[in-house]
């Protein structure tokens, strides 16, 4: 799966719990989950836990506090999927 495939299974997975629309058009790697798409924390576990589902990955908690952003979900993604 190359990068813009994960960016697009990304954006369908955190697209229900995003509060900014506007900011969610604009996706790229540096969107940042909280500050830009305005997704609180308690959705960032649902999140994570929709990615682990998704990709059929298991991600650790210290993995889990990385994901603020864009560009560090498909780090950690990558790292699963290629482990």
């Amino acid at each position: 799966m190359n990068q813009d495939q994960l960016l697009l299974k990304l954006k369908e997975i955190i697209t229900p719990y995003v509060q900014n629309e506007e900011a969610l058009k604009d996706l790229s790697e540096d969107t940042d989950f909280i500050k830009d798409l305005e997704i609180n924390s308690a959705n960032l576990v649902d999140v994570v836990l929709d990615v682990e589902d998704e990709f059929d990955i298991v991600i650790e908690n210290e993995d889990m506090e990385k994901m603020l952003n864009v560009k560090a979900s498909l780090a950690v993604i990558k790292e699963k999927l290629n482990a």
